[in-house]
């Protein structure tokens, strides 16, 4: 089956069709300036082929994810996903023939680089089966086969320009054709650039650019100044599956737009100058101090509150033998949070703390606390995780869940336990070393790899650096936020 596609009209006014079959097997190259119309012309081959063939764009800033809406392509968000799940979704897009946008939007280049490399990996590496022909199109190619060294690791470089030659060169076998976007072909490697068999060139002002469009087009050097007088949206083309001699064309509209676009002008504000100076050169918010220490005769002795608490102290025959359970229960909830929000609580061992917590009970008229020490370490542990009543009441079934766990480790749990099932950001590594009773965050990289390896937590950390961790037994995930 032949399918032309309409991609505007050439200085005549008559039509310019691309072969997609042709295109399919010789792949295409679009150079241009910043603003020459890349986009708009890369956006007009995937709407007049939409229907026709499956489509796989790599978007860097995200201005594609707009044909969902039209066209029904699927976006998928790069930064909120893994290099595993993005591995993964290549996969089941070939074998399911899906149009997808990848948008990277959110990723450093770095990021960006990784995850077109693994995605490109995911695509070519399909089974047999799944080669059904596709167009791949990469956006800012540039960035991902770069012609010399950046400010990345090599490792990441190497692998971003690893994928894009195998696109471009082995991908044709197994149904890839790439469609590849620059700026400037001096910065695309030129292995990559020259395994393009069809090329549409744009407005470009350096020498060097203009030379190399020349040479692509098979022009004399003398006629490489035509492409510096192109006008935006016009480009020349040449290839198998446009034209056997250069021919001018002009882009045709498109249906969907960019998220982005390019700046208007826009009538400045016209606020009295007196106003905008007061506005700028207002003086900044004052910060907040914090109230300076008592002096140190200001704190009592040891022995003074020792001796306060014995006074106040109520006798056993003071309190009532039979006591309100849910008043009895308030105030140990209380004691416990006191505990907590004591600032020096983290770093005291649990025996010391039980000191604290009887004689805390003491002072508010619990003669007889009623938890012993191993009860106290439970109850502290989920204290610190902001669960301050009995933890058997609500939180029966994640208790159950950490069972394996010991109770000095179930403050982590449950602090992660808590934001899974509210829906709240993954605690950070600080939250959770505060939940702990420590300060080291070594200490809780080897206690969240315990947890792991007990089969409880499943921690994911996306292309952004994000982490979100799983509780499998349980089916509750955190959001995902900085550790």
């Amino acid at each position: 089956m032949t399918v032309s596609v309409d991609m505007g009209v050439d200085g005549t006014g008559s039509p310019v069709p691309v072969d997609l079959e042709e295109l399919l097997a010789t792949r295409l190259l679009v150079q241009g300036n910043s603003g020459s119309g890349k986009s708009h012309l890369l956006r007009r081959l995937l709407e007049q082929s939409a229907g026709h063939v499956q489509q796989v764009v790599i978007d860097p800033e995200g201005d594609f994810v707009t044909l969902s809406d039209r066209y029904g392509h699927l976006a998928i968000e790069a930064v909120d996903h893994s290099e595993r799940d993005v591995a993964r979704f290549a996969a089941r897009i070939r074998e399911h023939r899906a149009s997808v946008v990848l948008s990277l939007e959110g990723l450093e280049a770095e990021g960006q680089m990784r995850c077109a490399a693994t995605f490109l990996n995911g695509l070519f590496d399909a089974p047999r089966d799944h080669w059904y022909p596709a167009l791949v199109v990469v956006d800012e190619a540039q960035l991902f086969a770069p012609a010399g060294g950046g400010e990345v690791a090599e490792e990441v470089r190497r692998a971003s320009l690893s994928a894009m030659t195998n696109l471009m060169c082995r991908g044709r076998k197994r149904g890839l054709a790439g469609v590849i976007a620059t700026q400037r072909l001096a910065k695309l490697a030129k292995n990559v650039a020259a395994e393009a068999s069809n090329f549409l060139m744009g407005r470009t002002f350096l020498d060097i650019d203009m030379q190399r469009a020349a040479d692509l087009l098979g022009m004399e050097r003398r006629q490489a100044e035509a492409i510096r007088d192109l006008a935006r949206g016009h480009f020349l083309g040449l290839g198998p599956a446009i034209t056997r001699r250069p021919v001018a064309i002009r882009i045709g509209a498109v249906e969907t737009s960019a998220r982005s676009s390019s700046p208007k002008l826009t009538p400045l504000p016209q606020a009295p100058t007196e106003d905008i100076k007061d506005l700028l050169l207002a003086p900044a918010e004052p910060e907040w101090v914090p109230p300076a220490p008592p002096p140190a005769h200001a704190y009592s002795q040891p022995e003074t509150v020792l001796e306060q608490l014995a006074r106040s102290a109520p006798s056993p025959m003071e309190i009532e033998p039979d006591r309100d359970p849910e008043e009895v229960a308030g105030l140990v909830a209380d004691v416990l949070r006191a505990i907590v929000e004591d600032e020096q609580s983290t770093l005291r061992s649990p025996a010391v703390l039980y000191q604290d917590f009887q004689v805390r009970c003491r002072m508010v008229g619990l003669n007889r606390p009623p938890l012993d020490l191993s009860g106290f370490v439970r109850r502290l542990s989920a204290a610190r995780a902001g669960i301050h009543g009995d933890p058997d009441d609500d939180w029966a079934q994640a208790l159950e869940a950490a069972r394996a766990l010991p109770d000095d480790m179930l403050g982590p749990f449950l602090l992660v336990a808590r934001a899974a099932r509210e829906g709240l950001p993954c605690p950070s590594d600080t939250d959770i070393a505060t939940s702990y009773g420590t300060s080291s965050l070594g200490r809780v990289r080897r206690l969240m790899q315990y947890i792991e390896s007990k089969g409880l937590f499943v921690t994911r950390v996306d292309l952004s650096g994000k982490r979100s961790i799983t509780i499998p037994r349980l089916g509750w995930t955190t959001q995902a936020s900085d550790g």
